[in-house]
């Protein structure tokens, strides 16, 4: 029987020093000898250290045992499944925290009224700054951002060469939409498992949204908004400039790249503390 050895507390890595995300696809996660691997559809094997890696995306063709699961849970690894090409956002696997002191800070402050709209002030000037908000509905928050957005799209499309008629894209029917749209849901989807993954680490509520208060996951959609001006906006873009019919694969390269260069990882934490505080 394989057996994985439960990592003590203080050694597991928190969110902000792991690696980004590992996506996995067509292949079969298992422990063997004490370790979790991956087995490919062509029957090559790679070795994980589950503990360093911010979170396990898997794609699909992918299966994994109960102890591969268990290792991840036991590591504070979250896993992230996605749909093909990366246009799917489906479910993230939550797994147990060592501290629910974030759980109950991001509760208390949710179920304040008053508290909840700063917060999505806060978050709106985050990305947005010297704009007068303070007596600002989330309501009319949210139609401010989307003024917003189609001109930072429309400004990316110029800097990138990238024909942009407007976000347009069906979810039951993604071979309707053009390949910048396609793009841009990749990149957002695997932005979205980045973000899951550190708001599971961290401890807080996935459900409880400030912005967002639609879905299963307005809070992953909160974070996510904050940095995809830097990250997935320009990735999608960047990929299309250069690859007019990428299949996805392309935008999320560049998104790991502008993960790294921004220092993604190691900035949500601290700027979701402050957000807190």
């Amino acid at each position: 029987m394989p057996i994985f050895e439960k990592p003590p507390l203080e050694t597991l890595s928190m969110a902000r020093d792991r690696w980004t995300p590992l996506y996995l696809e067509h292949g079969r996660l298992e422990v063997d000898d004490s370790s979790v691997k991956w087995i490919s559809s062509q029957k090559l094997v790679c070795r994980i250290p589950v503990a360093t890696v911010s979170a396990l995306i898997l794609g699909p063709g992918t299966t994994l045992t109960h102890a591969a699961m268990k290792a991840c849970a036991d590591s504070n690894t979250p896993v992230i499944w996605m749909g093909e090409e990366g246009m799917r956002f489906y479910a993230a696997g939550l797994q147990p925290n060592h501290d629910n002191s974030m759980a109950r800070l991001h509760a208390t402050a949710w179920g304040d009224k008053r508290r909840r709209e700063a917060i999505a002030r806060a978050m709106f000037l985050f990305r947005f700054e010297n704009v007068e908000v303070d007596s600002a509905t989330v309501q009319q928050l949210r139609g401010m951002e989307g003024k917003r957005v189609k001109i930072e799209y429309a400004k990316l499309g110029i800097q990138y060469g990238v024909t942009w008629k407007g976000r347009d894209y069906n979810a039951q029917n993604w071979d309707l939409a053009d390949g910048i749209n396609k793009a841009l849901s990749a990149a957002n989807a695997s932005l979205y498992a980045l973000c899951a993954a550190v708001c599971h680490t961290m401890g807080f509520i996935p459900q409880l949204g400030f912005v967002h208060d639609a879905g299963t996951l307005p809070f992953i959609y909160d974070i996510a908004d904050l940095y995809k001006h830097e990250t997935s906006w320009p990735a999608a873009f960047q990929a299309i400039s250069q690859k007019p019919q990428d299949d996805g694969t392309l935008a999320r390269k560049f998104l790991k790249e502008k993960v790294e260069e921004t220092k993604l990882l190691q900035r949500i934490p601290r700027d979701l503390t402050k957000l807190f505080a």
